[in-house]
C-alpha cells in the first residue's frame, strides 16, 4: 500500500512547493478540474469524485448534505447503507422507501422485513452482511429512480462496493441489476446465474417489494432462494434445507 501523508505533513508539502513557486516568479497555478478517479457505475458520468475514500466513512463524508439531483428536497434523510463493512456478502437494493426514508437506515420496512428473512434462511444475520441501495434518498411515492438521479449516485454505490470490497453481490430487482451489470434485460432474465461487476460475481434476484406485491405466487419467493442456494454455494457456505410448503 501506497505511504499516506498525514494532513500536517500534506499541508507542510504544499506550503513549501507554493514557497518555491512564489520565489521562482510563479505568481499563479493552473486550474483546470482533476479527473475523476473512479468512475461512475455504467456509463453515465454522474457525481464524479476527485478522491479514493479508504472507508465507508470517508465514502458518506464525501457526500455530505448531498443536493446532486431533486431528491435532496423531498428526502427525510439520506439512507447511505448498514452492516458489516468488511462483508463478504452485499445487497443492492433500488432505493429507499418511506420507513427507510423516516429512520435512515435501508430495508427497515416491510420490503426489510422479507429481506431479513432471506439473510436468516441463509444461515446469516443482517450484521453480518452489508446492505445498501442504488439511490441513497427515497424518490416520491417510492417511483422508480430517473436516469439523472442513478447518474448522481451511482459513483457513491461505486465507491461502498471498492471499499467494502464484498465477494459476492446480491442485486435486489431491476434497478440494481441493470445499473451494476448494464444490462437492458429484465430482472426475470438475469437473475438464476451469476454475472460480474468488476469481476466480483453478481447475482440478481427479485426484489423483496416484488415478493410483497406478489404474495400469493409463492414460487417467486422460491425463485428467490434458488439464487440464495447458488450464492451460498458460491461463498462455500452450508446451505440450511427448506421443504415447500
Amino acid at each position: 500500500m501506497p505511504h499516506r501523508l498525514t494532513p500536517g505533513a500534506m499541508y507542510a508539502s504544499v506550503h513549501s512547493y507554493l514557497q518555491e513557486l512564489e520565489e521562482s516568479g510563479v505568481d499563479g497555478v493552473p486550474h483546470d478540474e482533476p479527473a475523476a478517479t473512479e468512475a461512475a457505475v455504467g456509463s453515465g458520468s454522474g457525481a464524479s469524485l476527485q478522491v479514493e475514500p479508504q472507508t465507508l466513512a470517508e465514502v458518506r463524508q464525501l457526500m455530505g448534505d448531498c443536493q446532486r439531483c431533486g431528491l435532496a428536497a423531498t428526502r427525510t434523510k439520506l439512507v447511505f447503507g448498514a452492516g458489516n463493512p468488511q462483508a463478504r456478502l452485499l445487497f443492492v437494493g433500488e432505493a429507499p422507501g418511506a420507513d427507510e426514508d423516516r429512520r435512515g437506515e435501508p430495508f427497515v420496512g416491510e420490503a426489510g422485513a422479507v429481506l431479513t428473512r432471506i439473510i436468516e434462511a441463509m444461515g446469516l444475520k443482517r450484521e453480518q452482511v452489508y446492505i445498501t441501495n442504488l439511490l441513497k434518498c427515497r424518490p416520491p411515492a417510492n417511483r422508480h429512480p430517473h436516469k439523472d438521479e442513478i447518474e448522481q449516485c451511482a459513483p457513491f454505490l461505486a465507491q461502498q462496493i471498492r471499499v467494502i470490497g464484498p465477494e459476492m453481490i446480491v442485486a435486489l430487482g431491476t434497478s440494481a441489476a441493470q445499473t451494476l451489470l448494464q444490462s437492458r434485460e429484465p430482472i426475470s432474465q438475469l437473475r438464476g446465474q451469476f454475472h460480474t461487476y468488476h469481476g466480483i460475481p453478481v447475482m440478481p434476484t427479485f426484489h423483496p417489494s416484488f415478493l410483497l406485491h406478489h404474495k400469493d405466487n409463492k414460487q417467486h419467493y422460491w425463485d428467490v432462494w434458488n439464487d440464495m442456494v447458488l450464492v451460498l454455494g458460491r461463498l462455500g457456505l452450508a446451505v440450511p434445507e427448506k421443504k415447500k410448503k
